[in-house]
């Protein structure tokens, strides 16, 4: 098969990608879109055709970037219009940032109905600084609850677009979604390249996420920037250092479909056979090996950071090789996840995990119990903190039992994160009330319509338990939420340990802020003596500051009735059988152990109600 070489016409090819808030339509126009340009066949076509993961189907969020191309005519020339999909979810912010850099526009997807969210307005922001070309498109019109002109003067005052720029389209019954492709073409750029002087040798290929196949190793998917890519050309990755072969190079149609060629501007994947997908990583520049000393890396990498910690037990001990396995089947196809093994007394070995926010940690957990069929316990999250010593020295701590003794302890930093909250005006007062709960500041407020933005930074330890659910709550579900890590500062904070039976259990034990550490140690110790059950002699439950016990609660034993038997005779006799029982339960204290349940975890993560 002859290959066509460098340089190709790229005035034909766009780039672009679809952000938007969850459920505001994204994936749902996309499936238009496939209709709309004759991708994919009728008889082919499922809904939600480009989330692969059953969890993302059901939760109705894109996690995984799935890019398209489709082949669009246009007076009566052919158009290749390459959608990359992007994540719809506030933990996946680093993918969103790669994937949108692969793009020279960015359809801004609104939902009618709902108006602009926190989410839409920060991935908009991202769109602006990369210098993206923004198509405000309106959607769910169709709807009786839309509410258009709610939403154009949104689009007016908080994303400065002139009404004549803004579409309006219903995904689900396809209208105006020939508007939208035409806008694409008439708008977005097409793609050029970055080095004047490019040759076909000189590649430089952005990656902008993996997934692992069985058979073909790990798969990058990849925009090529400069140059060409061509199969069974040596290649090279910048960041990681490694030298590879590929064993396959192609598009998307949705499906993997094979090429001896991509060019310049054009969206495709490399199976590289590699077996480590960590090798892989997202924002990493593709060169070939021959020229991987004069070609310079793309800018843009960031190595992705765990920010939300917990530990995974298997409720059964023996199923810790299988969890073991699971998650490293698990890494192949999501090299953002970090594990490590762990033991804890009370739940015998686990795993300590690090995820990029609280809703990571909800897809990888759901997909352990679900693909691998494993009953799991989860401690409640926590986040790294910046422990400076009075040695001079600097630790980062992920969890309660990393922490050191309070005397060597100089300082204590905690990872802050500035959030933006969308929220209806009615609800602003009991938004302003939770975020002062959660030791959040306000930055900066402004007003759009009937409704407002607020700009906090709030400690992120605030954010990962239950500050969306408790948002959502007091908002009736009207308040939207996007966050981003910005910066460490300095915090009062101290470990409050919990001991079931005179023994700590690392696993139950917190971080808390000094002035609420007692009155939060009282409830969990309150909540525990609840969810645990009663064992056979008495158990004290402590909430304890180094050796300073600042709560405790005491179960009960369970009493059997040792003289229902007797009746009559000597009082003797039934002392006698009390006191043995007494002397029973007493060395059971010494030696019993207590039985942790999974809710006894679950009250941990309530403890601040």
């Amino acid at each position: 098969m002859s290959v066509q070489l460098y340089p190709k016409d790229t005035s034909a090819i766009r780039n672009f990608s679809i952000i938007a808030h969850i459920d505001h339509g994204k994936t749902t126009l996309t499936d238009a879109f496939l209709k709309a340009t004759h991708t994919v066949s009728d008889l082919n076509f499922t809904e939600r055709m480009m989330d692969s993961n059953p969890i993302e189907k059901e939760k109705g969020v894109t996690i995984k970037l799935a890019p398209v191309r489709m082949r669009y005519d246009h007076q009566g020339k052919t158009y290749e219009l390459n959608l990359i999909d992007t994540p719809g979810h506030v933990d996946f912010g680093y993918e969103v940032s790669r994937s949108l850099a692969a793009c020279e526009g960015a359809i801004l997807l609104i939902d009618a109905s709902q108006g602009i969210q926190a989410q839409t307005l920060a991935n908009y922001q991202k769109a602006l600084d990369l210098g993206l070309t923004i198509i405000p498109v309106i959607n769910k019109i169709d709807l009786p609850s839309a509410d258009l002109d709610q939403t154009i003067l949104e689009c007016l005052e908080l994303l400065n677009q002139p009404e004549e720029n803004l579409l309006f389209v219903s995904a689900k019954t396809g209208q105006g979604v020939t508007a939208v492709l035409t806008a694409i073409i008439d708008r977005i750029p097409a793609p050029v390249g970055t080095s004047l002087t490019a040759t076909p040798s000189d590649l430089r290929a952005l990656v902008i996420t993996s997934v692992f196949d069985n058979h073909q190793g790990s798969i990058a998917y990849v925009r090529v920037v400069d140059g060409e890519l061509i199969e069974k050309t040596p290649l090279y990755l910048r960041s990681s250092r490694v030298n590879l072969s590929p064993i396959e190079i192609g598009y998307f149609n949705p499906e993997r479909t094979k090429t001896p060629v991509l060019h310049q501007g054009e969206v495709g994947y490399v199976a590289t056979g590699l077996k480590d997908t960590a090798l892989l990583k997202i924002g990493d520049t593709l060169t070939t090996a021959a020229a991987k000393d004069r070609v310079q890396p793309l800018p843009g990498y960031k190595e992705p950071t765990p920010m939300v910690f917990m530990e995974l037990y298997p409720i059964d001990t023996n199923d810790f090789v299988n969890l073991k396995e699971a998650m490293g089947k698990l890494v192949m196809h999501d090299s953002a996840l970090k594990y490590q093994s762990t033991h804890s007394l009370a739940l015998g070995n686990g795993l300590r995990v690090g995820f990029l926010g609280i809703f990571h940690a909800e897809v990888v957990r759901e997909r352990l119990q679900r693909e691998f069929d494993l009953d799991l316990i989860a401690t409640a999250p926590s986040v790294s903190y910046q422990v400076l010593t009075t040695t001079g020295t600097t630790l980062t701590v992920n969890n309660p039992a990393e922490f050191p003794d309070p005397s060597l302890i100089a300082k204590i930093l905690e990872p802050i994160a500035k959030v933006l909250i969308f929220v209806p005006e009615a609800y602003v007062g009991p938004v302003l009330k939770l975020t002062r709960e959660k030791r959040g500041e306000l930055r900066n407020t402004l007003s759009a319509g009937s409704r407002t933005q607020l700009e906090y930074t709030v400690p992120l330890a605030e954010l990962i338990t239950d500050f969306h659910d408790k948002l959502k709550s007091v908002t009736s579900g009207y308040a939207s939420l996007e966050y981003e890590l910005r910066s460490y500062q300095p915090v009062d904070a101290i470990k409050v340990s919990i001991l079931a039976n005179h023994e700590i259990v690392e696993a139950l034990s917190f971080i808390s802020v000094r002035d609420l550490a007692e009155q939060r140690g009282r409830n969990l110790v309150k909540k525990l003596k609840e969810v645990i059950p009663q064992q056979l002699f008495e158990v004290p439950i402590q909430a304890a500051i180094g050796g300073k016990v600042i709560a405790r609660e005491t179960i009960k034993a369970h009493r059997k009735d040792v003289t229902a038997k007797l009746y009559g005779g000597d009082r003797t006799r039934r002392m006698k059988l009390l006191k043995k029982q007494a002397k029973g339960k007493k060395r059971l204290k010494q030696i019993g152990r207590v039985q942790l349940n999974q809710e006894a975890f679950l009250a941990v993560l309530s403890s601040d109600d």
